[in-house]
């Protein structure tokens, strides 16, 4: 009952949400998120820290007035303080950066000013070498036994636990985030620091290893509940951001794929999918049961009372705009705006025209000059795959000639013309993806290790992060997706699972109303904040991976299913969805820059549960993409998984994820459905005919896919298992071949010569002379040789 009433509240007509999807929010907003509310205080703190500290050494002037020579003296002097061995000195000075990096916020007057403040000193802490010495400091705190083991004893954590660590990890997020966004106004010397730091944060020059290894390794370690003070916000914060730099986002993830397909020497993509998915429409979410039943009473009720009024007229001018209809039989002077095309409620067109409404004015006839450019069409230029081809063709010589020709896509000799020309239009839409060179040529390197040699593997930073997190991944994919169960809203609190808020909790729990609102609101947003982070970075590893090689791609995507991501995410979405997209868990008085530049005003109650005036919560919309994103790229091609989601019921689920009126969301929801819709059966295809439609409108087309049917060959389900076991030898096969060194021993050449071999130098230990006699007695003398059988052997 409770989810049927969920399903009416959340399916009431919803506005179309203004989200523009990218790499990041703005960057005020991800600056705010870093901090909890809880922390405030200590704005003050750090202040007074260095203040206390520029008074001793800056007589009578404030930071603002110093020169570039004079700043960089005092920081050096920071840098030197850093060195101290007293810990709290050392927490002392560390403060005193932070100020900085947050941008001197007291000798500012407006957000601006702090803004423009944090990145002129964020690039002077940079200059200084300030990053690399905070970077032995948390290696030093990462190995602190004593706090880990003092923090595993306590019965309850708090942020008082990670001072140090918040306070070190907030300066590195404030440098990478700061220094990785581009402004039109940078000098070129930013810019050279701005290179300079991401190949620095990329290579492996943090003990042999890129930084965000260092970071992996702290997720692992608070997940196995070795080091549960561990600011675990701040530490994804990071993660994210770092690899976001070193790899790079979405646009620079396109014009890498853009250029490695001209170095291959395939067709340029047909689209940049990124402007089409931003260039689509919302469309109308379906209707729920409830709507429906309701919707059919009124029209009793309309059909009763006023049936003998209509005039047939208006009826057809009604039926004239039936979406059922081809979009070719509009009147072409009709606005695109008026015509509602998507997933609408699942009535019955046929119904429709009781409903009783004046007909609509005719719309005034445009000047040709003035009509609305609206394309004519679908969004995405179809694709077919060489196997596709290859299947149709087998499919067609069987039948016409009785035989098959194997893999020879170009012999049509005895085919009837009508097939001549399907092949001709299914090679005009022919694709081949990177992927699927990489296969052939892995398949290569696997028949022929001799003959081709040693493969020529870039070092690019995806390639170092792969190799560094190759020994660990199973354990790096496992920590995050425990994480991202832990915060989401519809998790149950256990006793066995692992405690995300030790960086929000306080040390003294709130005794009035207010203050229990307000850390209600601030765990909420902390969970949130999570799941982004978590969400941003797995979708952003996976479409690295995957253009760097595929079968990367394959191994991180695998483990991620024997992990139970699949259901992880449905479960996820399972909740009301709507009520989680316009969550409102954020104060704007408490935000950064807000909070240390303006008077905090007096919160109330009734101030903090009206929330903020948005119609959406940025960072909720962009989890939920992220996850059904995560969700297509695992499952996409892979029959045995797709089953995983019929298996789980993901069907009403994403449905009901429709009722968002985001196009981008929508999109990969269609997507699920899609590669889900031939398991369903005829009866839910039957009522769900919208949903179909809004499939075909906006989901690329395979030609030759029969999605909507069920008659794939692929499909049959003893394969699944033999599927997911020949992918893994596979995976398992690339990886021993590219990055086992000791794998080549098979091919190595045989040295025959006895004097050659016995010539060897031996490295033997220090202490074996000592030792040889008894050795020789041992090994040699004690061992009865049997002649006959090494002459036999010869």
């Amino acid at each position: 009952m409770q989810q049927q009433i969920d399903d009416m509240e959340g399916s009431m007509e919803s506005p179309n949400l203004e989200f523009e999807y990218g790499d990041t929010d703005n960057f005020t907003a991800e600056l705010s998120e870093l901090y909890s509310y809880t922390e405030e205080p200590e704005f003050s703190l750090n202040r007074d820290y260095f203040e206390e500290d520029f008074k001793n050494h800056v007589k009578g002037r404030r930071w603002m007035e110093l020169s570039m020579e004079e700043q960089r003296a005092y920081v050096m002097r920071l840098l030197d303080a850093l060195e101290v061995t007293d810990r709290d000195k050392r927490l002392k000075v560390a403060r005193a950066i932070l100020y900085l990096a947050q941008g001197v916020f007291d000798e500012c007057d407006t957000e601006t000013d702090v803004l423009y403040w944090s990145r002129h000193n964020v690039f002077l802490l940079y200059e200084m070498g300030i990053f690399t010495a905070l970077l032995e400091l948390l290696s030093m705190e990462i190995d602190n036994n004593q706090a880990c083991s003092s923090a595993v004893r306590k019965p309850a954590i708090s942020l008082a636990d990670s001072t140090e660590l918040r306070v070190l990890l907030s300066i590195m997020y404030l440098m990478v985030e700061t220094i990785r966004v581009e402004m039109e106004g940078d000098i070129p010397e930013r810019k050279a620091a701005r290179e300079a730091f991401k190949t620095e944060l990329g290579s492996p020059l943090y003990n042999g290893e890129p930084f965000a290894l260092l970071l992996f390794t702290m997720v692992t370690k608070f997940c196995s509940m070795n080091a549960p003070h561990f600011p675990m916000k701040k530490v994804l914060l990071l993660l994210w951001k770092t690899i976001l730099f070193t790899l790079g986002g979405f646009e620079e993830l396109q014009e890498m794929k853009v250029r490695m397909r001209e170095q291959l020497n395939l067709a340029p993509l047909p689209e940049d999918s990124i402007k089409v998915v931003r260039n689509m429409r919302a469309a109308s979410p379906p209707a729920s049961a409830m709507e429906l039943i309701e919707q059919q009473q009124q029209q009793k009720r309309g059909r009763r009372s006023r049936r003998p009024l209509v005039k047939q007229d208006s009826l057809d001018t009604y039926n004239e705009r039936d979406p059922f209809k081809n979009d070719d039989a509009r009147d072409e002077e009709d606005d695109p705006e008026d015509v509602d095309s998507g997933i609408e409620g699942e009535v019955d067109p046929l119904d429709r025209d009781v409903i009783i409404q004046p007909p609509p004015p005719p719309p005034p006839l445009r000047p040709p000059t003035e009509r609305v450019p609206f394309p004519k069409g679908l969004p995405w230029a179809p694709k077919v795959r060489e196997k596709d081809i290859e299947h149709f063709l087998e499919t067609s010589r069987n039948k016409f000639i009785g035989f098959t020709l194997g893999n020879d896509i170009d012999t049509l000799v005895g085919l009837p013309r009508p097939i001549h020309e399907s092949v001709k239009t299914l090679k005009q839409h022919k694709y081949v993806s990177i992927a699927e060179v990489q296969i052939k040529r892995e398949e290569e390197l696997q028949q022929c290790p001799m003959t081709l040699g040693e493969e020529e593997v870039e070092e690019t930073p995806g390639e170092i992060l792969y190799l560094g997190m190759l020994p660990s991944l199973s354990q790096y994919v496992i920590a995050l997706l425990k994480l991202l169960l832990a915060a989401a809203p519809t998790s149950k609190a256990k006793t066995d699972s692992i405690n995300i808020l030790a960086d929000v909790l306080p040390e003294e729990m709130p005794i009035t109303v207010l203050q229990s609102m307000k850390l209600g609101i601030d765990v909420n947003r902390h969970k949130e904040i999570i799941v982004k982070a978590i969400s941003a970075l797995l979708l952003l590893l996976l479409k690295h991976f995957k253009l760097n090689h595929i079968y990367q791609f394959e191994y991180v995507a695998q483990h991620l299913v024997f992990a139970n991501c699949i259901p992880l995410i449905l479960k996820f979405f399972n909740q009301n969805i709507m009520s989680y997209i316009s969550a409102k868990n954020s104060i704007c008085a408490l935000d950064f820059p807000h909070c240390v530049v303006h008077e905090m005003p007096e919160l109330t109650a009734e101030s903090l549960e009206a929330g903020d005036s948005n119609q959406f919560c940025w960072r909720n919309l962009f989890s939920c993409i992220n996850l059904l994103r995560i969700l297509n790229k695992i499952t996409k091609w892979k029959h045995s998984r797709t089953m995983m989601l019929v298996v789980f019921k993901s069907a009403p689920i994403l449905k009901r994820a429709l009722k968002v009126k985001q196009a981008m969301m929508q999109l990969y929801v269609l997507k699920l459905l899609k590669i889900q819709t031939k398991y369903l059966g005829r009866q839910w295809r039957k009522s769900n005919m919208k949903t179909m439609s809004a499939i075909y409108q906006k989901v690329r087309h395979r030609l030759n896919d029969d999605w909507a049917y069920g008659n794939d060959i692929d499909a049959r389900p003893w394969d699944f298992q033999a599927e997911e076991c020949a992918l893994r030898e596979s995976i398992e096969k690339f990886n021993t071949r590219r990055y086992d060194k000791n794998q080549n021993s098979d091919f190595a050449p045989v040295d025959n010569c006895l004097q050659s071999v016995l010539g060897q130098r031996v490295d033997l230990p220090e202490d074996f002379h000592y030792s040889y006699e008894m050795w020789l007695e041992r090994e040699v003398f004690s061992q009865p040789i049997q002649w006959e059988g090494l002459l036999e052997a010869q």
